[in-house]
């Protein structure tokens, strides 16, 4: 089984990490007994290109679309994405299909799509520093709409007013040139959820996130200073593990999530759990994003933890190629 791994410059802000993440993500392939192959893409034309030329049997992508930009994601406004290119020509790829991958990018219309199947997710509302803010309550939570990795969020993303609430988006639209996904603020504990496989296969690993009290700031928010860089801790979830389990399959079902996906949940501030997003390339750096740390938790084997690595990535490839019948 020939395995092709597409990134390119956005694969670290889109997608499972660097170019450094994806020769590990080949290691674990070639180490389960599949071929791995990696093409690192620039434009579009190079994305076509290599399709053309064949010789892979499924295609594992870091990418939602293929752009220069290194540092986040962006709209993507008009560009050509990855699944719809793969759904196109009939290839088989890892991971959800199109449209649900575009849902995911997009937190507005994940709170949007979810809400509407009765998943619970804070109030959200979508703004330009144009807009009306008088629907917004306080504290509100500010953050761009299209991005990962706790991009854009310090602890300025949390505002207690009107003139602090259009600074922020403000701030979002300057930086990210997104509108801004302003949310009831949660204060409480935040869970994660690695989901892995499809259908009566489907496993849902809850962990909760930590991080030393000491790194935070203002607010117990994940800034983007604490993320990558092994300052987040995956642990047990504890008394609250079956409720992030049955919300996590519930968004992966409402979602029609497909082989491998992680749901990041909080807990509001009247102690409810509620979807915050829902990540359809999550990250793979061994040991420190928490799809490996959490695939640890809850299947650690006597190898250790990259052999736990192997086996995660090999159930991520066999949940793919059990779907198409390869």
């Amino acid at each position: 089984m020939r395995v092709l791994l597409l990134t390119g410059p956005g694969g670290d802000a889109q997608g499972w990490g660097d170019n450094s993440v994806t020769q590990s993500v080949a290691d674990a392939i070639g180490a389960s007994g599949y071929s791995a192959s990696i093409a690192y893409v620039e434009t579009e034309s190079e994305f076509l290109a290599r399709l053309d030329r064949g010789g892979f049997d499924i295609i594992w992508s870091a990418l939602y679309h293929i752009t220069p930009n290194d540092k986040f994601i962006g709209r993507n406004e008009g560009g050509m994405w990855v699944a719809d290119v793969l759904d196109g020509r009939s290839i088989p790829y890892i991971g959800s299909n199109s449209q649900t991958m575009k849902d995911m990018i997009d937190k507005y219309h994940t709170h949007v799509a979810l809400a509407r199947r009765g998943v619970p997710v804070p109030a959200h509302h979508l703004l330009r520093s144009t807009d009306d803010m008088s629907v917004v309550r306080y504290p509100a939570f500010v953050k761009p709409m299209c991005e990962s990795r706790s991009v854009g969020i310090s602890d300025d993303s949390v505002v207690d007013n009107e003139e602090q609430l259009r600074r922020q988006v403000a701030y979002i639209e300057r930086e990210f040139d997104e509108a801004a996904l302003v949310e009831d603020f949660m204060p409480g504990d935040e869970f994660t959820v690695l989901v892995l496989g499809n259908g009566d296969h489907r496993e849902c690993l809850p962990g909760l996130v930590t991080v030393d009290a000491q790194h935070y700031g203002k607010h117990k928010v994940l800034r983007s200073d604490l993320r990558g860089v092994g300052l987040t801790h995956i642990h047990p979830p504890g008394p609250r593990s079956d409720e992030a389990q049955a919300l996590a399959t519930q968004t992966a079902n409402a979602m029609n999530c497909l082989d491998h996906v992680r749901i990041d949940v909080k807990t509001d501030a009247g102690g409810a759990l509620r979807i915050m997003e829902v990540n359809g390339i999550p990250g793979l750096k061994p040991h420190k994003s928490w799809g490996p740390q959490l695939y640890t938790l809850h299947h650690h084997s006597p190898g250790g933890e990259m052999e736990d690595y192997r086996l995660l990535v090999k159930a991520v490839v066999d949940s793919a190629l059990e779907r198409y019948g390869l």
